[in-house]
């Protein structure tokens, strides 16, 4: 009878603890996404001090939006699945105070008959008043088996009480955490409607700039241009000479191990979040103009290291509109680091993955961005970067 009650408890735990690893992971969430948030909180004090807005401030301030409305719906369903718990937890402490409730009043309604309080008052004159041996070895197991009942029946008490016990710290340990996640959703509500204030507060500022930010982007989508010629001149000329020629072991086995580590190669940055998306995308306020990347932006923080991605060898270095770019070659794939302030490798270089090849540079005419653009290429096709770098 204990072990179908251990099996029938463990059954009933089952969807619980489903529910918990939900919460659990949901926490993982949350506190991935409060390292975003202290990213972008750490690049935007290192903005110029200035209320004066900017493309790189409020391209900061959106990536801040965005990661807290996702931290605000996470804690939301962290609240949900909190109250379903509790409401489980509340359900079975109930239904295991009814039990116990039962068992007392079974127990309660034993010890009141005669015949058990004879018997247990005097268990031997019970046995001795048995009319022959045959009767008398009935009754001494039945006293055995009432005893053993009885015993059974006091356990199943105790056990019940301990379960409604954990039931009621578990129930409580919900509540202050319940309580402590509805603290974290309202501040970061405040926090939330604060950031939508600056936005718009920016939005307004940059419409009354919008021909300096027009002939801005047209400069900079210039200088994009010769720097994305630069690179594919540089890696078609490379391509050329390899034309023909096989790859060594060593190189099949880095390029091998480059694709099939596809979605999980380390970032080029320790930390950094995607500023400008592969391919073309609309301009965060310019109406009707369009943004072409043909690569990844990322932006860390000041004196951020470069990494190379994976094992390789550096086949360029070279210096393009005041900034550094280095090119690392992974068998037929090569990966491409520009907006470098210094660089500590050069044109041969082996190089190990996550092995620093320069810092990136701060623009000190930009906002204080300090932001490198990354390429991956596979042969002399472009690559989308987002799909090879891990999540």
């Amino acid at each position: 009878m204990r072990r179908l009650l251990i099996y029938m408890m463990i059954l009933l735990s089952l969807p619980l603890a489903a529910q918990r690893q939900s919460v659990n992971d949901l926490k993982k969430q949350r506190e991935k996404t409060l390292r975003e948030l202290e990213k972008t909180g750490q690049m935007l004090n290192e903005t110029k001090k200035s209320e004066t807005a900017t493309l790189n401030k409020l391209n900061l301030l959106n990536k801040d939006i965005a990661a807290r409305r996702r931290l605000i719906s996470n804690i939301n369903s962290e609240i949900d699945v909190l109250n379903t718990e509790m409401d489980e937890l509340s359900l079975r402490r109930d239904s295991l105070q009814e039990t116990l409730e039962s068992l007392k009043a079974d127990y309660a309604r034993l010890v009141r008959q005669t015949h058990y309080q004879d018997m247990m008052q005097s268990p031997l004159r019970f046995v001795l008043q048995a009319e022959d041996f045959n009767q008398a070895m009935r009754r001494i197991r039945y006293l055995q088996e009432f005893q053993r009942y009885r015993k059974e029946q006091v356990a199943r008490i105790q056990n019940t009480q301990a379960e409604i016990d954990i039931q009621t710290g578990l129930l409580e340990s919900h509540r202050v955490e319940k309580e402590q996640t509805l603290t974290v959703q309202k501040r970061e509500t405040e926090n939330l409607a604060r950031d939508e204030r600056k936005q718009q507060t920016m939005l307004q500022q940059l419409k009354k700039k919008e021909k300096d930010l027009l002939a801005q982007q047209k400069k900079q989508q210039k200088k994009a241009d010769e720097l994305n010629r630069k690179i594919e001149d540089i890696i078609k000329q490379q391509a050329a000479k390899q034309k023909g020629q096989r790859m060594t072991k060593e190189q099949q086995l880095i390029a091998g191990g480059f694709e099939a580590n596809k979605g999980r190669l380390p970032w080029p940055v320790e930390k950094g979040m995607v500023s400008g998306e592969f391919g073309i995308h609309p301009h965060p306020t310019l109406p009707k103009v369009t943004v072409n990347n043909k690569g990844i932006y990322i932006q860390t923080t000041r004196g951020a290291a470069v990494r190379a991605v994976y094992d390789g060898e550096v086949t360029s270095c070279f210096v393009m509109g005041g900034t550094n770019a280095v090119i690392i070659q992974h068998g037929n794939y090569r990966t491409v680091y520009t907006g470098l302030a210094t660089i500590s490798v050069k044109k041969g270089d082996k190089v190990k993955t996550k092995q620093s090849i320069g810092t990136v540079y701060t623009d000190p005419d930009n906002d204080n961005k300090t932001e490198m653009f990354f390429q991956v290429w596979k042969d002399k096709d472009i690559q989308n970067p987002s799909l090879w770098l891990a999540h």
